[in-house]
């Protein structure tokens, strides 16, 4: 037991199994991997931060014969029926948050005036846009681009300065490369190599822009239909 997995979210977990099941604060705080003084808190309404419960049961992390076995028996060590999965960062477009994302147009714009030498696939890295944005913006026809004003990545929160110069640094050495004499078929080559990332980019942000926007939504319904459900239990 000491090596089992702890929840994907241990205190939306733990909030959750305080809310909803009658299993003692010590083997919520065994599971979960927490102290009891903090299960102690969630259920006197004393933490500091107020946690939207998850459920471990829809999760596949416990079943209710486990929660089960666990209310019968206080003494009873819960057991995790399925680990979380490991999130692994994907070669795909950074995630931003939903507050930051009205800053990418005027991100973009900077690095556009600023560095010419960085390439649209290479924007879209970094920012975490799509090429068709970055050519709106370059040509002007973005649909707010009254509004947009090019600002720092770095100070927006974008992306970091060591990611950024990082990406500089590459651009001009391959900018200075292909300044020289090179043969027809190795530019051709590195267009076409181009083209193929930028394609892949713009594919990838569009994925991820569709699966947070799904995200998004589940997660306001979820909230919505639980604040429903509190005012009527209220009432």
């Amino acid at each position: 037991m000491a090596d089992q997995p702890k929840p994907l979210m241990p205190h939306a977990t733990a909030t959750w199994l305080v809310d909803n099941t009658g299993l003692s604060f010590e083997q919520i705080a065994e599971f979960c991997g927490l102290h009891i003084l903090e299960v102690q808190a969630m259920a006197d309404d004393l933490a500091g931060s107020k946690y939207t419960g998850r459920d471990p049961v829809h999760s596949g992390e416990l079943t209710l014969a486990e929660i089960e076995k666990g209310q019968v028996d206080p003494e009873y060590k819960l057991k995790m029926q399925r680990a979380p999965v490991a999130v692994s960062r994907t070669k795909g477009p950074r995630y931003t948050p939903v507050s930051k994302r009205q800053d990418k147009p005027d991100g973009i714009a900077w690095l556009i005036r600023n560095h010419p030498e960085i390439s649209d696939a290479q924007i879209s890295k970094l920012i975490g846009t799509t090429r068709n944005t970055i050519t709106a913006i370059r040509e002007r026809s973005h649909w707010n681009i009254q509004n947009i004003q090019p600002k720092d990545p770095v100070t927006l929160g974008l992306c970091s300065q060591r990611e950024l110069d990082a990406v500089v640094a590459k651009a001009a050495k391959k900018a200075g490369l292909e300044g020289e004499a090179a043969p027809v078929e190795v530019t051709g080559g590195t267009d076409r190599e181009r083209l193929i990332e930028e394609l892949r980019a713009e594919r990838d942000a569009n994925e991820k822009a569709a699966a947070e926007a799904v995200q998004e939504a589940e997660a306001a319904a979820w909230l919505e239909a639980k604040r429903a459900s509190e005012e009527a239990d209220e009432e």
